[in-house]
């Protein structure tokens, strides 16, 4: 039988070959890549996640020298099932959000898991969200708004939309870390809960920052701070919830890129640098931010870590808050 030395190692020369086999085979994947139309699958229309996917979409049916379709679905629970079941082949992709990888906790019976079942490929764009509160709400800081919680528990309201989503999360976050009782109320989406805070028959909101921007900026909402670790550029002069006296509160609303597992490495990294180049563009990056919105662009286990964070951060949250689904 013949050898190869590998340093000090003597390797049959057939297992050469195979892994040699092997990797071809891997390249010659990537290299046909794409061969068809590519699937986007995202939420609704008006979503992030369908903002994303539109805005890269055409950059990337010329990168990619195949047409790029976006297809709106309006159920997490359908957009997984329509991913994990379509051929690992790269050609079927998701773009998502949190209230995806959580709703194993949300709800009983997903057909699907959130690590499993998906290949992420890279996180495409974060937002923060904001602490607001009406005008006439006698609070202009965070030690204000705990104080005056704190003075008058159970009779302070919270507006937010969908049960499980970050602006949810995030009040319920604040209410175990600052230990007061707000109140929720629950609207059928976050366009009405905004609305009412704005109208005044809410006191406060914890909403994504692309929505409430405009009302605070026209003085209709007032800041008083930002939920992510760090300053935005995206509101200046606004702190942060942390260093506002609330230690260690972090919150993002994030967006990934994931295709189905098993989806060849080959694939995947030609999805990931497609991506990350598409996202990286000045114009794309001014265009995300006029929407309150941060472009990112990273590796595909920088993705796998957020996710695997807010699966334990939040997963805690829901557990112990009692948060199920609508």
């Amino acid at each position: 039988m013949d050898f190869t030395v590998l340093g000090t190692l003597k390797v049959p020369s057939w297992v050469i070959s195979a892994a040699c086999l092997v990797m071809s085979a891997g390249l010659a994947q990537g290299q046909a890549f794409p061969s068809k139309v590519v699937r986007i699958v995202t939420g609704g229309t008006g979503s992030n996640g369908d903002f994303a996917s539109r805005l890269l979409a055409q950059g990337l049916t010329h990168a990619l020298g195949q047409q790029v379709i976006v297809e709106n679905r309006p159920s997490g629970i359908i957009l997984g099932e329509i991913v994990a079941k379509a051929p690992a082949d790269g050609h079927t992709l998701l773009v998502t959000g949190s209230s995806f990888w959580l709703a194993p906790y949300l709800q009983n019976n997903v057909p699907w898991d959130p690590v499993q079942d998906f290949a992420p490929i890279t996180l495409a764009a974060s937002s923060p969200n904001l602490v607001v509160v009406h005008p006439s709400l006698p609070v202009k800081s965070i030690p204000e708004l705990v104080a005056l919680a704190k003075a008058r528990p159970g009779e302070l309201n919270y507006a937010s939309g969908t049960t499980g989503s970050m602006p949810h999360l995030a009040a319920e976050l604040f209410k175990q870390m600052a230990r007061v009782n707000i109140v929720r109320i629950n609207y059928k989406g976050a366009g009405l809960a905004l609305t009412d805070t704005i109208g005044g028959q809410m006191q406060l909101m914890f909403p994504n920052a692309g929505g409430a921007a405009p009302h605070v900026k026209s003085g209709r909402l007032r800041a008083l701070a930002v939920t992510t670790a760090q300053p935005t550029p995206l509101f200046p002069g606004v702190p942060t919830v942390a260093a506002a006296g609330l230690a260690g509160y972090e919150l993002a609303t994030i967006n990934g890129v994931f295709a189905p597992a098993r989806t060849p490495l080959a694939v995947i990294d030609r999805l990931q640098q497609e991506f990350t180049k598409q996202l990286a563009l000045p114009d794309i990056r001014e265009k995300f931010l006029a929407t309150g919105v941060e472009s990112i662009g990273s590796r595909p286990e920088q993705l796998a870590a957020a996710v695997r964070r807010e699966m334990t951060l939040f997963g805690k949250l829901i557990r112990e808050a009692g948060v199920r689904a609508d």
